[in-house]
């Protein structure tokens, strides 16, 4: 199986890809799975406000010659920065045909097939609500309920928007106002685990299976 490296905006995002996506990977014989912060300046990391940052980071992965690896990338779809051809998806309204258009837009930027883009709808939290085991496990009875009215409200996480301050992130602030995305967000997610999120998040799934045919062996 090839090497596989995942570039992601923030510490959440990583500890998400150490504690969930590695171990399940790893199941599947793909035993190297590495998340990259972006690199914002030569010290700096995190964040994803500069497609240049992450187009940089993807080429230099990318420079290599080699075949023996596969390079990926696992951001938000809210708050994402201009992006080449911003024509081609600007005036799409629906969220999932947007960010599909998206993703083509950098595929076609950094031109190679060892790159898949990955536009996660509509940002890292929506993965959490693919049940309510693990805010069960942390939250007040009145904040559990809370969050299952959510879940029961959208029966696909990835569609849980409307705009930005309502985005899933925003939502578990205003049930609890001491959320902390990077302990609690991967404590939450751990507890919900990635079979129960792909069976509940079909992007998210699909992005998954990519990962998993491009890193075997040719």
């Amino acid at each position: 199986m090839k090497r596989l490296y995942i570039i992601v905006e923030g510490q959440s995002e990583q500890e998400f890809v150490n504690t969930l996506i590695a171990p399940y990977l790893s199941g599947l014989g793909i035993y190297t799975v590495t998340p990259i912060l972006i690199r914002t300046s030569k010290s700096g990391r995190g964040g994803f406000v500069n497609y240049e940052h992450l187009k940089n980071d993807a080429l230099n992965l990318l420079s290599s010659q080699k075949n023996d690896f596969v390079v990926s990338m696992f951001v938000d779809f809210f708050r994402c920065p201009e992006l080449p051809q911003k024509e081609r998806y600007d005036k799409i309204v629906d969220h999932k045909v947007k960010s599909d258009e998206m993703e083509k837009c950098i595929g076609d930027d950094i031109k190679d097939n060892r790159f898949i883009p990955y536009i996660q709808l509509h940002e890292f939290e929506s993965l959490l609500y693919s049940s309510n085991v693990g805010f069960e496990a942390f939250f007040s009875d009145k904040q559990k309920q809370q969050t299952k009215n959510i879940i029961e409200e959208f029966s696909n996480p990835e569609d849980i928007n409307s705009c930005p301050e309502k985005a899933p992130s925003k939502r578990l602030l205003a049930i609890k106002e001491d959320y902390d995305k990077v302990i609690e967000g991967n404590i939450i997610a751990l507890e919900v685990g990635l079979e129960q999120i792909m069976n509940k998040c079909p992007r998210f799934k699909a992005w998954i299976e990519k990962l998993i045919s491009a890193c075997k062996d040719d």
